[in-house]
């Protein structure tokens, strides 16, 4: 693989049964099996490939509450208590840390936007802070000519190679097992309820099943009548060598995002840039991404045609539970970076930090980003599938979200009352006929 994550042991014993079953070993399968184990349920996580092998290593390592759709802010806030509290209930660093994220622009509308932003979130109980275009160069003394900023104290990050692995691990310590390249091929549905699952080891009986496989959900789910919009955008990534300190935590300007991690160098991804392919699943649901496509957020995205329109989580084809599977023909997704994104970034942390002359690109990655019309995740309950679970199409907002969805998943399969609502999240919101809320993610 492209990127470099710490490697979790597969439990000891095989079950033949459990309460529920979880498919998918990113942050949020993760963080639903460890939640779930805590209650003392029992449960297994099936993992096709390896724990964080996907988007869930790929990601930026932000943990932020700072600018996220106001239906997300309640999913944020107690996510950032979840990480505070993990590492020192499961006794492995998480690479969390509380260090603030900082937002700068040269834009005046982005000002107006945050401050509008920040009188609806203090109502909701998040404190951020306008800063002046004179206090922003104090904080980051780039090159640019900023005209304002935002700056969220209590906002962190962590590291993606410890995050999944390390939450998968006190799963286990609680009783939860944990089996990666053990691809769930489907469901065992009797009398028109879920049953258990097939997995490429053969049946394991559940009477609750969840569905976090990220870019592969909308294809996992579509056999059983299940309409779960979702495009795979793929983003690009890269990992410094070591430099100096020119940010202690997570800066976003509007070329370029940067995080500081724990070994001194730098993750850094072009915001709002990626590529989507051209495949059946993209064309299905295109009318319900119509109000992202005419945003100012499908101008940054380059549409290509490969070979993800035969092979992999958007392409069509059926397939038995009795012989091999889509998921396991693709054990990760390990795309190529874009280059030229790469280059591209590169350049713009070059000029905007001159201290940093000289830094080059450790290891670069590529990664699937599985997207929601609203980008919005889904976590709901399948009407039509009883014992059916999906919490997926976090839009590339999984991994600091992560440990609240996780949680929320738990109280809504042990039917304990949700911290938050949960109309937001509802499946129900992409039916066909119904207005679908364009995206408000800033």
């Amino acid at each position: 693989m492209r990127i470099k994550i710490n490697a979790v042991t597969d439990s000891a014993t095989f079950p033949e049964q459990v309460d529920v079953i979880v498919i998918g070993g990113g942050i949020i399968g993760t963080s639903v099996t460890y939640e779930l184990a805590k209650q003392g349920v029992s449960v297994a996580l099936f993992e096709k490939g390896v724990i964080g092998g996907e988007q869930s290593g790929r990601n930026w390592g932000w943990v932020r509450q700072q600018n996220r759709d106001l239906y997300e802010l309640p999913l944020a806030m107690r996510s950032l208590q979840r990480w505070e509290e993990l590492s020192g209930e499961i006794g492995e660093d998480l690479g969390f840390r509380r260090s603030g994220i900082l937002y700068g622009t040269q834009n005046e509308a982005d000002v107006a936007r945050w401050e509008a932003w920040g009188r609806q979130a203090k109502q909701m109980g998040f404190v951020s802070h306008l800063l002046s275009a004179q206090e922003v160069h104090e904080r980051i003394g780039s090159q640019a000519r900023w005209v304002g900023g935002i700056w969220s104290p209590t906002d962190g990050r962590a590291e993606p190679s410890l995050a999944a692995p390390a939450i998968a691990t006190g799963a286990q310590r609680l009783g939860a097992a944990v089996h990666q390249r053990c691809a769930v091929r489907g469901l065992d549905i009797s009398a028109g309820r879920v049953s258990g699952v097939w997995t490429e080891r053969g049946r394991v009986r559940a009477s609750q099943v969840i569905c976090c496989g990220g870019a592969w959900s909308s294809r996992f789910c579509k056999p059983y009548g299940i309409e779960l919009p979702s495009a795979n955008i793929l983003g690009t990534a890269f990992k410094t060598t070591a430099a100096p300190e020119v940010i202690q935590g997570c800066l976003s300007m509007p070329e370029l995002c940067i995080r500081r991690r724990l070994d001194g160098s730098y993750t850094v991804a072009i915001p709002g840039r990626g590529q989507l392919d051209l495949a059946p699943q993209n064309i299905r649901y295109a009318a319900r991404f119509y109000p992202m496509y005419r945003s100012k957020i499908a101008k940054k995205l380059k549409l290509r045609l490969n070979g993800s329109f035969f092979n992999g989580p958007e392409a069509a084809g059926s397939w038995s539970s009795h012989g091999v599977s889509p998921f396991e023909k693709i054990r990760v997704l390990d795309p190529q970076p874009d280059r030229a994104l790469l280059n591209e970034a590169l350049r713009t942390l070059v000029n905007a930090f001159p201290a940093l002359a000289g830094i080059k690109i450790d290891h670069a990655w590529g990664g699937w980003i599985d997207t929601t019309p609203d980008l919005v995740p889904v976590i709901d309950e399948i009407e039509n599938v009883p014992g059916l679970f999906i919490a997926s199409g976090f839009s590339g907002h999984g991994f600091g979200i992560g440990p609240g969805a996780g949680l929320l998943c738990a109280q809504l399969i042990t039917r304990h009352s949700p911290f938050t609502d949960m109309t937001p999240y509802r499946l129900a919101r992409f039916a066909k006929g119904n207005v679908i809320r364009e995206p408000q993610m800033m």
